[in-house]
């Protein structure tokens, strides 16, 4: 095997798999936990905002 027969076999394994991971992210079966996963910066603000107004009072 020479090195442009390898060379096209890795690019078209990259392409498979980069084809796959945008399936994958985009499917409607992954949209709740990205969705629960961009809101958990807030889920922990709420956290801090209930542990300080505790030790002010």
């Amino acid at each position: 095997m020479d090195y442009a027969i390898t060379g096209t076999i890795f690019t078209l394994i990259v392409f498979v798999v980069f084809i796959g991971i945008v399936i994958w992210a985009y499917s409607k079966k992954s949209k709740s936990g990205f969705d629960e996963a961009a809101n958990l910066i807030f889920a922990d603000e709420d956290k801090k905002e209930k542990r300080e107004s505790g030790t002010h009072e």
